[in-house]
């Protein structure tokens, strides 16, 4: 037994966002090897990354760190073991998102939403309140004080990039949330390994996603199958490594077919079919096998940055301390045209195939899709 999501009665939430978000804390306990270290000593070697010297000095002496509660301000300060550290980032105005959610499906078990470009999912860097997650945090809490249900706690169950739009994966139950993670877990596990492609190309598994995607240049084949594995290199303003083709990284595939072929304007309207769910796939393998996203800020032909100088960082920093935003393009920039459109998956309590389709940018529509639209 099968059905459609039918997008009929769209609906659609979201609440604008306030100017400043409220700030962030981060608490730490200091261990035996920490005690004895001053205040200045612990952060500028714990979280180097986050503030230069001169930084972390700043957000001393302005109060923003307590000890056992007591807010201190000398940097000097030498740590006691099992005394709570509590650094508290002050407020900033995150830069401009959208807010506005449309609801493709929805069950007592999963949402799936269609996610505007340019809004992140969950909370990294700048982006700590402008997400997918705050507004559906704030959504059900409008729902459970509504209706006398037990409270849900609706949450994310993969990422797509802050640049890409469509069908965005959320779980509301405990267990949904597990069954769904392991289905997105076991397709990108099963890559690499002994199957053969026909049956990795295919929709036996849980869960299968099918993009849409503008991409730079002529495709030679309609049909490519890239099996290049994805690793990560260091980067300036990616703390845990920016994802790169890479010999030594981890298996990953992704199933290009070419809709069509716009010689005029040097660029390809493809679809693009994944099990596995490295991040940034998409965008890696195409521009591994020379067609970069059009658009794309960050990732060229070969699947690596455009630039690979490393940025040295110097003693400069931003007004809350923190260091300087990076020159160079990071993940989260947009730009480019990617869409996830279509995911079939078994449904996590009833095992009934669901079929979700996300309405296409008019960019992404091939000619005749856009003749047929207009003809409605």
């Amino acid at each position: 037994m099968s059905s459609t999501s039918q997008p009929g009665q769209s609906q659609t939430f979201g609440i604008p966002w306030p100017d400043l978000n409220d700030g962030l804390s981060y608490t730490d306990v200091v261990r035996l090897s920490e005690s004895k270290l001053t205040l200045i000593g612990f952060y500028t070697s714990k979280y180097k990354s986050s503030a230069p010297l001169q930084g972390w000095l700043q957000r001393i002496r302005n109060g923003q760190i307590t000890i056992d509660g007591r807010v201190v301000t000398d940097p000097d300060t030498v740590l006691r073991v099992g005394s709570e550290l509590v650094y508290q980032r002050l407020p900033w105005k995150e830069p401009d998102a959208p807010h506005m959610l449309e609801v493709l499906y929805d069950d007592d078990d999963m949402i799936a939403l269609n996610k505007p470009s340019g809004l992140q999912v969950l909370p990294g860097g700048i982006f700590q309140q402008r997400t997918v997650l705050t507004q559906l945090q704030w959504q059900a809490s409008k729902q459970s004080t509504c209706f006398a249900r037990q409270e849900l706690h609706p949450v994310p169950v993969h990422r797509l990039g802050r640049g890409t739009s469509g069908i965005l994966l959320c779980a509301k139950t405990k267990l949904a949330k597990t069954r769904l993670a392991t289905y997105f877990a076991d397709g990108t596990a099963h890559i690499g390994g002994s199957r053969d492609i026909n049956k990795e190309h295919g929709t036996s598994g849980k869960i299968s996603k099918l993009y849409r995607a503008l991409v730079s240049g002529i495709l030679d084949n309609d049909k490519v199958v890239i099996k290049q594995p994805i690793g990560t290199v260091k980067y300036p303003g990616v703390a845990k490594g920016l994802y790169v083709a890479s010999p030594s990284g981890k298996p990953a595939l992704s199933i290009v077919d070419v809709l069509e072929k716009h010689i005029q304007g040097q660029h390809t309207l493809v679809e693009v079919q994944i099990q596995s769910g490295r991040p940034h796939q998409i965008r890696i393998h195409l521009a591994f096998i020379r067609h970069p996203l059009l658009g794309d800020p960050l990732y060229a032909v070969g699947g690596q940055p455009k630039s690979f100088d490393c940025e040295v960082l110097d003693d400069s920093f931003a007004q809350d301390g923190g260091y300087k935003r990076p020159t160079k393009p990071i993940p989260g920039d947009c730009g480019y045209y990617l869409h996830a459109h279509q995911l079939v998956l078994s449904h996590p309590t009833t095992n009934e195939v669901i079929k979700i389709i996300a309405p296409l940018p008019s960019i992404l529509w091939t000619q005749e899709e856009s003749k047929n639209i207009n003809l409605e």
